[in-house]
């Protein structure tokens, strides 16, 4: 091994040395998209003819073309998620452009826990996702429940849209807190968002809001070739049972139903334990897949 790397150095040197590039040099980079005039964003218009504008728009651009590995998880995931959250974003009536908020919080990982303890695709702490309805326990989390934890981010997303009226401010407001964007309003005398004066994180967060749009929208501009035929799908269970009950074992439970404990688990993060004790006799869907 040591004898290949010594070789692999002197020929590149002997190269550079006699003109030549190193065939690793000639590999073209991906640039990033320039900054468009305009970009739309749930039925507004935003316009990069401002100075400030452009430079923070174009930082966000350059970040998206070169996050390799991360962005192209994304763009992989997409289709499975997408799938599963568009329809209930029209059925409560929240802009379909919303869906990215989900790939900034959570880069479209199902499994996702901040430091902040922040959880799921949505990225919920305990408290918010409590205010919202969801249930959140040692053997039951619905932060990890696709369904519910996003009819809980439109919740969210409508209280912030009857305060505000634009959907940039809202989505500031979920990165910062309504109460944060609340305050700023009012203490500088601005509407929207893009007109305050944030903490960085959430200064970026609106523009890169609208980079990962126009990223999903065309991956191609930003160097990535990802065919739909090798986006992870989005399968259909096998079925989903209504339980009411305790389930002492969860691996039997899997196992009298005709899959595994690990298999179980994947298609139903939200369950925590590896039983459910279910006390109260709620009621919950669990996925069979």
């Amino acid at each position: 091994m040591m004898k290949r790397t010594f070789l692999l150095f002197f020929l590149a040197a002997s190269a550079l040395l006699a003109g030549a590039q190193p065939a690793w040099t000639q590999l073209q980079h991906p640039q990033a998209p320039a900054v468009p005039e305009w970009a739309a964003f749930a039925g507004d218009t935003i316009r990069f003819d401002r100075t400030d504008f452009r430079e923070r728009m174009d930082r966000e651009l350059i970040s998206f073309t070169y996050m390799h590995t991360n962005t192209t998880l994304m763009l992989k995931r997409s289709k499975r998620y997408f799938a599963q959250i568009v329809p209930i974003l029209r059925q409560q009536g929240v802009p379909e452009d919303l869906k990215y908020l989900m790939a900034i919080e959570s880069s479209l990982d199902p499994k996702a826990l901040s430091v902040a303890g922040a959880a799921g695709l949505w990225q919920f702490t305990k408290a918010t996702a409590q205010t919202y309805g969801l249930e959140v326990n040692s053997e039951v989390d619905e932060r990890y429940n696709i369904e519910k934890e996003t009819v809980a981010a439109c919740k969210f997303l409508k209280d912030a849209y009857r305060k505000y009226g634009d959907w940039m401010t809202v989505a500031a407001s979920y990165n910062a807190g309504q109460g944060g964007i609340s305050r700023r309003r009012e203490a500088q005398k601005q509407k929207s968002a893009l007109e305050l004066w944030l903490p960085e994180e959430t200064a970026r967060y609106m523009f890169r809001l609208l980079a990962v749009k126009m990223f999903f929208e065309n991956p191609a501009a930003f160097g990535f070739n990802v065919p739909m035929s090798e986006r992870y799908p989005y399968i259909e269970p096998k079925d989903v049972l209504t339980v009411n009950y305790a389930i002492p074992s969860l691996v039997d439970f899997a196992l009298e139903h005709g899959t595994t404990y690990a298999r179980l688990k994947e298609a139903n993060l939200w369950l925590r334990d590896e039983k459910l004790t279910n006390k109260g006799n709620k009621t919950y869907q669990v996925i069979i897949p």
